[in-house]
C-alpha cells in the first residue's frame, strides 16, 4: 500500500502552478486567494501607475475589495520596515511584486524577492522590511479584511541595515 499523498508527490503546491486553479473573481480558499494574487501580480496595469514612494512612511493603498477580503498595494524604500506584528483574526498571501524584502520570525529570517509568496493564518507574527538599496513594491489579500494589526516586542530580531550572510534563507 501506498501512503504517499499527493501533496508528499508534488512538493509544495504553491510551486507547481500547473496544479492551481484559475483565480475565481471572489476567491474561497487559500489556493484562490494565492490564484488571485498571482493574477494581479502578472497584469502590471492593475498596479504599476499606482505606486507612489514616500521617504517618511511606508506608502500603502487599496486596491480592490470583495466579500470579506481586501487587496493592498504598499511600497517600501530601502530602510523602511513593518515592525514586528501579526493581522489579528485576518489570514493572509504576501506577494512581492518588485524588488526585495526581508521577513523576520522567531525561526529566523528569509529573503524574499520579486515573485515570491508568504501564506499566513491568524496570530502569524512577523517583521518585513526593505534592507535592500533598492525601493520593492507588495501586495498583500487580507480574509477576511484587516481590523487589526497588533504589534509586537521585539521577538523577531533587530533589524539590521544588512543580514548576515548565514542568516539569510532564500525562497
Amino acid at each position: 500500500m501506498n501512503s504517499d499523498s499527493d501533496l508528499q508527490i508534488a512538493g509544495d503546491i504553491l510551486e507547481v502552478t500547473h496544479l492551481l486553479q484559475p483565480a475565481r473573481e471572489h476567491p474561497a480558499t487559500v489556493a484562490e486567494f494565492v490564484g488571485l494574487a498571482r493574477t494581479i501580480a502578472a497584469d502590471r496595469t492593475q498596479w504599476a501607475h499606482l505606486v507612489e514612494y514616500d521617504a517618511t512612511s511606508r506608502w500603502y493603498h487599496r486596491l480592490r475589495t470583495g466579500p470579506g477580503y481586501e487587496v493592498w498595494l504598499l511600497s517600501w524604500v530601502p530602510g523602511q520596515g513593518s515592525g514586528p506584528h501579526d493581522h489579528g483574526h485576518s489570514s493572509g498571501v504576501l506577494t512581492v511584486l518588485e524588488g526585495e524584502l526581508t521577513e523576520r520570525t522567531e525561526r529566523g529570517q528569509r529573503a524574499l524577492g520579486a515573485g515570491t509568496q508568504r501564506v499566513f493564518a491568524p496570530g502569524y507574527v512577523h517583521d518585513v522590511g526593505n534592507d535592500s538599496f533598492e525601493p520593492a513594491v507588495s501586495l498583500h489579500i487580507y480574509y477576511p479584511g484587516l481590523t487589526d494589526m497588533p504589534m509586537h516586542a521585539a521577538q523577531c530580531g533587530v533589524r539590521a541595515a544588512a543580514p548576515a550572510a548565514g542568516d539569510v534563507v532564500t525562497v
